[in-house]
């Protein structure tokens, strides 16, 4: 096992949480409920970086922002219609998932 740190985003719903997720590339490794209809916890990855979504009260805070690095920038700019703008450190976007949260996307310039 190697230590790593892993977000975790409070969504309302998991299942649209996750579809979004989908276009960024991530997809679900696995899901808890503690009974059915009860909320979910899920865990989401895009080769070695995961997220956790969680439906819970009091698991996250809204308007949550995570930086994510890849290796094109431009390639998800181009999935979600929106314009690359240049930083001094990255090549970046930024989108907000149906919860709110924001993910700020970067490509490394060096």
């Amino acid at each position: 096992m190697h230590e790593e740190v892993i977000p975790i985003l409070n969504v309302a719903d998991a299942a649209a949480a996750v579809a979004w997720y989908e276009r960024l590339g991530f997809g679900s490794r696995w899901e808890h409920r503690f009974e059915p209809g009860l909320p979910a916890f899920v865990e989401i990855a895009r080769g070695p970086v995961t997220l956790f979504l969680s439906e819970h009260t009091g698991d996250a805070r809204p308007d949550t922002l995570v930086y994510l690095r890849v290796r094109d920038v431009d390639a998800v700019a181009a999935e979600f219609g929106v314009r690359v703008e240049e930083a001094p450190w990255a090549r970046e976007i930024e989108v907000r998932d149906p919860d709110g949260n924001r993910l700020r996307i970067g490509t490394p310039t060096e």
